[in-house]
């Protein structure tokens, strides 16, 4: 049973934003904090009650801000510290949450710690980072070459697992757990309500492994000194990890080890790829099937589930396990009425709301994103161009960070001024405007979703039944409290019909339109029902 904190976290509906890609509220093509303030009606009507902020601190931009220059002051295009203070404000007067990208693996090599930490070894900085007189192993680094960059004036090598300009902190100083403290420590005290957690598992180093360094040895002495305290006790916490068992799982998110509130678990993320920019065949039968062992091992362990199929790093997943044309409106609300109506705490990524698809362009130029542009480098040695291109549009990154939709027009009113990336390729036919005015509004189905779901307890502390089988294409399952019982079905085929083995109530939610309380559902068809007997 959930102790009852974290019970209150699954009354909150997470809105992920993407600063740089959201609202831009002066002209000169970049999302900024004003903007979001001017967009928070729209993500409250959604019935979101509570907003992520992907990094919005101070950054040389090398990797869209999770390279950070200095963790307490406000990236200077996104606007200002009384713009953020303004933003906090706002949220709460509506009751709604914020919740920060806290990056503590490393820093932009701009930051002053690390500008001080070169200079060599006799100052304060000096063991911030990870430095070394050799290469200790061959790591490579996330984004392509080595992990190890060699410094003139320092006359070492430092570990970048991300991009050169991306230095990995040395948490085994306790003066870097100190400062990350406070860091945590200003940004809650200015009224921040939770933290997203960056490669959380990469802050204790095992040099000796070929993970880069993950699970090290302290990992855990490390998650809970940053958030284990008494002052901090209160927030949500989120990591971003790579777990695959549920012993971590339970070590990094039991509520009694003072840790993490939860963690994003991607097995899922893997389905309908082979690898980040390689598809393979699926369907939601796999997604079906990952996401209920996660739930029923979380429900076992006591653990706070997250609920989410999009983020800032991974396309559409409607474009991965779906189809995201002639059934890009079916494909959107079977993956939300499946997700979001089990238990754990919902996060909805920008743009996941109208049914945002994949991107796809036929030039390199059309990228910014660093990951791809560095597979991009590595992939052309060996396919040709039309086949390297094919590969970059289905794994970017860019594809989840294109400007926000807002309507039809040139800039589809995210901008008046020049977009820092490219307009997604679709822009024209999905946007807000456009899918508000739809009789198939993807919007507005979330709106009943996530209505039905706050407003029904059966679906936030419920127990979870699985009515289907492994074999079916189609998902049945019942969310109970008490005298109360939710059905929810997703028929995911052509060519066949689901007969409920219960009667039920007309739909409270249905993606047809449906307003008899038949049983019988139609290929495509998903709904939720409050069973009768």
């Amino acid at each position: 049973m959930l102790c009852e904190k974290y019970r209150d976290f699954t009354r909150w509906t997470i809105y992920q934003i993407y600063p740089r890609s959201f609202m831009d509220s002066n002209g000169d093509g970049i999302g900024d904090l004003r903007g979001i303030i001017n967009k928070l009606d729209y993500i409250q009507d959604l019935g979101a009650n509570a907003v992520w902020l992907c990094p919005c601190f101070s950054s040389p931009n090398d990797d869209n801000g999770y390279d950070v220059s200095d963790y307490t002051d406000i990236m200077e295009e996104f606007g200002t510290m009384a713009d953020m203070d303004e933003l906090i404000s706002e949220l709460h007067g509506r009751g709604m949450k914020l919740i920060l990208d806290l990056v503590p693996n490393h820093t932009s090599t701009a930051h002053r710690w690390f500008q001080e930490s070169r200079k060599g070894r006799d100052n304060p900085y000096s063991d911030f980072y990870c430095w070394f007189d050799e290469k200790p192993n061959d790591w490579e680094s996330a984004f392509g070459g080595s992990a190890w960059e060699f410094d003139e004036m320092r006359g070492q090598y430092y570990l970048h697992s991300f991009a050169v300009s991306q230095a990995d902190l040395n948490w085994d100083n306790p003066a870097v757990i100190k400062a990350m403290q406070d860091v945590i420590d200003f940004w809650v005290d200015k009224g921040a309500d939770g933290f997203r957690i960056d490669v959380v598992d990469s802050i204790s180093k095992d040099y000796s492994n070929n993970n880069r360094g993950k699970f090290g040895p302290h990992l855990h002495e490390y998650i809970r000194a940053m958030f284990g305290r008494e002052n901090v006790s209160h927030i949500y916490t989120v990591g971003e990890s790579n777990i695959h068992d549920i012993d971590e799982l339970v070590r990094h998110c039991k509520a009694d080890r003072g840790e993490l509130s939860s963690v994003f678990i991607f097995e899922h993320m893997d389905c309908g790829r082979s690898d980040k920019f390689t598809p393979k065949q699926d369907s939601l039968k796999s997604l079906r099937d990952i996401l209920i062992y996660w739930q029923d091992q979380a429900e076992k362990n006591d653990i706070l589930y997250t609920l989410f199929t999009d983020n800032h790093d991974q396309p559409a997943m409607i474009s991965r396990i779906g189809n995201d044309r002639e059934l890009r409106y079916e494909s959107a609300t079977e993956i939300a009425a499946m997700l979001y109506l089990l238990k754990g705490v919902p996060f909805i990524y920008q743009g996941q709301e109208i049914g945002q698809a994949a991107a796809h362009y036929d030039d390199i130029s059309c990228f910014d994103d660093v990951e791809c542009l560095g597979a991009y480098r590595k992939l052309r040695r060996t396919l040709s161009e039309a086949e390297t291109l094919e590969k970059v549009n289905f794994g970017s990154r860019d594809n989840a960070r294109h400007p926000m939709p807002w309507d039809g027009s040139e800039n589809h009113g995210f901008t008046t001024g020049t977009p820092w990336l490219l307009h997604h390729s679709r822009a024209g036919e999905i946007n807000v405007e456009a899918d508000l005015v739809s009789e198939r509004s993807v919007y507005r189905f979330y709106q009943k979703l996530l209505k039905l779901r706050r407003e029904n307890e059966a679906f936030l502390d419920g127990g979870l039944e699985v009515i289907s089988r492994p074999e079916d294409s189609f998902i049945v399952y019942t969310r109970s409290l008490g005298d109360e019982k939710w059905a929810v079905v997703c028929n995911f085929e052509e060519g066949q019909e689901i007969k409920l083995p219960f009667e039920c109530e007309a739909p409270a939610l249905a993606n047809c339109g449906r307003q008899t309380a038949d049983g019988l559902y139609a290929p495509y068809e998903c709904a939720a029902a409050k069973v009768i007997k």
